[in-house]
């Protein structure tokens, strides 16, 4: 559910009308509604209510904005970062060290250190070589770094290629047939808590068969490890469920995954830990855009130019991706067309012959499903500078990222003297 709806034949966000902030703002812009961002943190929150004590911990990647933080933040949610920079952002809005997974393959001395300074609840270590110089450097500092082994569990989770992170030939985690060995000796050394396991296979994932398939593996690991007098106390089941971008998609459902992880951890005693990301945040945005033009040549179907591109978008040009399109004032017409932005490059297209609402020259339009791997993912590509964010909670809403334009990129570049 989202709360992106037609009133009065003008598509709002709750309660505030799209062109409003069209015309305040500017376009293209992303907005996001709070109330869809709450209902879904509570939905996913409820779904694991049979589980003892669940931590969930929204994967900052999906949606860094400090606002959407402090939303998740103030519904009790903790952070699973990847970098630095978004364990910065994590602490900003307020989300407790304790609450804070720092997951990701390639963490630096710096940002280790950084997560032992802050005393970050749990680190995912993807490597052995990882384990090694995270326990040098708690040794140094006198501190002790509370860890996870992440697993590679070979389960192909039948998602796009690009999101797939679970298949042996995947960059993360270690081979679950090695896990047992590495485990043991990591869990040897000074300055780690060895306390569990961790696995994510993958994003916007359609079936829980591969889910399922991936925990059971893990479960019996978890044994295996008990077997040979290892400590294990907790279980990190990462993120991956998916929402539907297409009109009339289903995918199961948070309550039928909560079900499915109670059933299949059943008897693990640990604690378990949860990373939802998309699951939360993609249906509570849109990004907002204009029509430039309407080009009509000899192809059948005309070229949608809009003024939004695929460095504000970037899901379509990178990963062929899906996203629903809809006028904000529809006028009951339809047809069809290929969407495209401005930039120069022939991949900046949205969709290629797809049937839309009828769009003319300075019509707004909306993309879809945009909260998540929208505007975190974006470019200054063709120098286009970044586009603003905004929140509405109700009939309110606030500018939560400013429009940066071209010009202040480029004022933080030089150039020297002998030029």
């Amino acid at each position: 559910m989202n709360h992106f709806e037609l009133k009065n034949g003008v598509m709002h966000a709750e309660d505030v009308p799209l062109p409003q902030i069209a015309q305040e703002v500017g376009t293209p812009v992303y907005v996001y509604s709070m109330a869809t961002l709450v209902r879904h943190a509570r939905v996913f929150r409820d779904a694991l209510s049979g589980l003892d004590k669940p931590h969930i911990a929204f994967a900052v990647k999906s949606n860094p904005n400090l606002a959407v933080l402090k939303v998740l933040q103030r519904e009790g949610y903790g952070a699973d970062v990847v970098s630095g920079g978004e364990l910065v952002r994590a602490l900003a809005a307020d989300m407790a060290p304790a609450d804070i997974v720092f997951s990701g393959v390639g963490k630096t001395h710096a940002e280790l250190v950084q997560g032992l300074e802050q005393d970050i609840g749990q680190f995912n270590l993807e490597s052995e070589e990882e384990g090694y110089e995270l326990s040098a450097i708690a040794a140094r500092l006198g501190k002790t770094a509370r860890c996870a082994l992440r697993v590679n569990p070979d389960v192909d989770a039948r998602t796009h290629d690009k999101i797939s992170t679970g298949k042996a030939e995947n960059k993360f985690g270690v081979p679950i047939d090695r896990a047992g060995e590495i485990y043991a000796a990591l869990a040897a050394m000074p300055g780690l808590d060895m306390r569990g396991v961790a696995v994510h296979i993958g994003s916007q994932l359609s079936s829980l068969e591969p889910l399922e398939t991936a925990f059971e593996k893990l479960g019996r690991l978890i044994a295996d490890l008990r077997g040979q007098g290892l400590k294990v106390t907790h279980a990190d089941l990462g993120g991956g469920l998916g929402v539907p971008y297409k009109a009339g998609e289903t995918f199961p459902s948070p309550a039928e995954y909560g079900a499915m992880v109670a059933r299949v951890t059943k008897g693990w005693d640990v604690a378990l830990s949860f990373e939802p990301g998309r699951v939360i945040a993609g249906n509570a945005g849109i990004l907002l855009t204009r029509v430039i033009r309407v080009k009509r040549s000899s192809n059948a179907s005309p070229f949608i130019i809009v003024d939004a591109a695929m460095n504000d978008l970037a899901r379509p040009a990178m990963y062929g991706a899906w996203h629903d399109i809809d006028a904000v004032e529809p006028t009951g017409g339809r047809t069809t067309a290929h969407i495209v932005g401005p930039i120069c490059e022939t991949g900046d297209t949205f969709a290629m012959n797809r049937e839309i609402d009828t769009l003319e020259a300075g019509d707004l339009a909306v993309f879809r499903t945009a909260g998540a791997y929208g505007a975190t993912m974006a470019s200054s590509y063709n120098s286009r500078g970044f586009v603003p964010e905004v929140l509405v909670d109700g009939a309110r809403y606030a500018v939560v990222a400013d429009r940066l334009p071209a010009a202040d990129i480029m004022a933080a570049e030089r150039v020297p003297d002998w030029l």
